[in-house]
């Protein structure tokens, strides 16, 4: 596997986020496991992915040109000069960050989460509450807030449900957690009393959950609204055809106008995400004209046919 993101991706490390986003795409529909199955496409689908997520985050994309490789070894909420000094170990500043927790049993990647990936064999609470409870300050101390990134596919965020989760770093911790179908990228969820702990009687943290949903090699979203691309044939966008439509919530039927190109949108009124709080998002199916790459002996006297008797142009419409 490749060691540099950039390079798994195919991108110079001025590549624009724009960029970085086509050739994830090209790339995860080449690698995904439903349209590849040849021997080494999933662990090259596996890395593209990490290095999408990294580089499609302006903050973490920043954190990995400063550091490197070793990245994540430094936690969020460490200054970097502390880090520094440190020779990559720092201390905390009042809190814990869980970084990058993914889904458990039902989720289809068993949770891989650590506290920062720096804190080998560190339990980071009681390295949090040793430096509250040295500060002198003689009373109870409430438990510092956490996050933890919950990764989702696209249609685990659109069904939702109660998922166990667990966290792996300074302990095994486990929960159930109810998932409200229809979150978006970003939503938290927060799981209370289940943060730092405390000094005294004084209460524990939160744990917020941050939902960040991964790049789909069919689906792409924009809020609760959802684009897949829709492929049909010349004779079908030209007269017109009834097609079925993948959809998160499984297949529809779309119907295609005559007379449709590539590029119009087709717009299925409520079936992107749900909403529980309001208006569900929508779900617009993109024309595609495909052609086929072969051509029977009928087929191609047909289109010769078709050739001599339309006065349509293209490139003058």
């Amino acid at each position: 596997m490749a060691t540099d993101f950039y390079e798994a991706l195919g991108v110079a490390k001025t590549a624009s986020a724009d960029e970085i986003q086509r050739a994830y795409r090209k790339l995860a529909r080449q690698l995904h496991p439903d349209v590849n199955s040849e021997p080494g496409a999933e662990e090259r689908f596996k890395e593209i992915s990490e290095a999408y997520e990294v580089l499609s985050d302006p903050a973490q994309r920043a954190k990995y040109d400063r550091f490197g490789a070793d990245f994540r070894r430094v936690p969020d909420d460490v200054d970097e000069r502390v880090y520094a000094g440190a020779g990559g170990r720092g201390g905390g500043r009042g809190g814990g960050r869980v970084r990058h927790a993914r889904a458990g049993p039902g989720f289809g990647d068993g949770f891989d989460s650590g506290f920062g990936g720096g804190f080998d064999g560190v339990d980071v609470e009681d390295l949090l509450g040793g430096f509250f409870r040295n500060r002198g300050s003689g009373g109870p101390v409430a438990g510092a807030d956490q996050e933890a990134e919950l990764e989702l596919a696209v249609e685990e965020a659109y069904r939702g449900g109660r998922r166990r989760v667990s966290f792996a770093g300074a302990g095994e911790r486990g929960y159930d957690v109810d998932i409200p179908a229809g979150v978006v990228d970003g939503q938290r969820i927060r799981l209370a009393g289940q943060g730092g702990r405390a000094s005294g009687n004084a209460p524990p943290g939160d744990l917020y959950l941050v939902v960040r949903i991964k790049p789909h090699p069919r689906y792409r979203l924009s809020g609760r609204d959802i684009t897949v691309e829709l492929p049909v044939s010349p004779w079908e966008a030209a007269l017109g055809a009834t097609v079925p439509v993948p959809t998160p919530g499984g297949e529809v039927k779309v119907r295609v106008v005559p007379g449709s190109s590539t590029g119009r949108r087709l717009r299925l009124r409520g079936e992107g995400l749900p909403n529980p709080k309001g208006t569900p998002g929508d779900l617009y199916a993109e024309v595609r004209v495909l052609v086929p790459k072969k051509l029977g002996e009928r087929e191609r006297a047909l289109f010769e046919e078709l050739a001599a008797v339309s006065d349509f142009d293209p490139r003058r419409t």
